[in-house]
């Protein structure tokens, strides 16, 4: 693995580390008609957390520990601010897979890339439905802000 390659898959991880703590967040506030999605996330971003980890191992890098800690980039204290955590970890992620997609020197990492970035995708147009937000979708996921 390249070096570029390599500090995508680190970029991806802390991506992937943000939102595991940050779903924990959310799911402390979210509404009760939402804790099924979000559950659902926090499980499939460990999972993703944990493939990215490998592949970095894999690739002769050793992962770098998550952080001790996270701030959200904005106070979560309401079922709405909570989904918009959620929209903002899965934008985050989605920056990390496109740039892992864009550097990526081997087809089992870009395979990795796409996968993701289209799980996250997904999920960040789930959340922008939840929150009213037209378009739902973006054109180039991950590509800069949508915000």
């Amino acid at each position: 693995m390249n070096d570029t390659a390599s500090k995508a898959l680190i970029a991806a991880l802390a991506a992937e580390n943000a939102a595991v703590f940050g779903y924990g967040v959310v799911a402390a506030r979210a509404a009760e008609n939402r804790r099924s999605a979000v559950n659902t996330a926090i499980t499939e971003h460990r999972a993703a957390r944990d493939r990215v980890a490998a592949a970095l191992t894999a690739g002769g890098t050793q992962a770098p520990p998550a952080a001790l800690g996270y701030n959200p980039p904005f106070p979560v204290a309401d079922a709405e601010s909570a989904i918009r955590l959620a929209l903002v970890l899965e934008e985050d992620c989605a920056t990390g897979y496109r740039a892992l997609l864009e550097q990526a020197d081997a087809d089992a990492l870009r395979r990795l890339g796409l996968d993701r970035l289209t799980d996250v995708a997904t999920r960040a147009a789930t959340w922008r439905l939840a929150l009213k937000i037209s378009p739902s979708t973006v054109a180039l996921p991950g590509a800069g802000s949508q915000r």
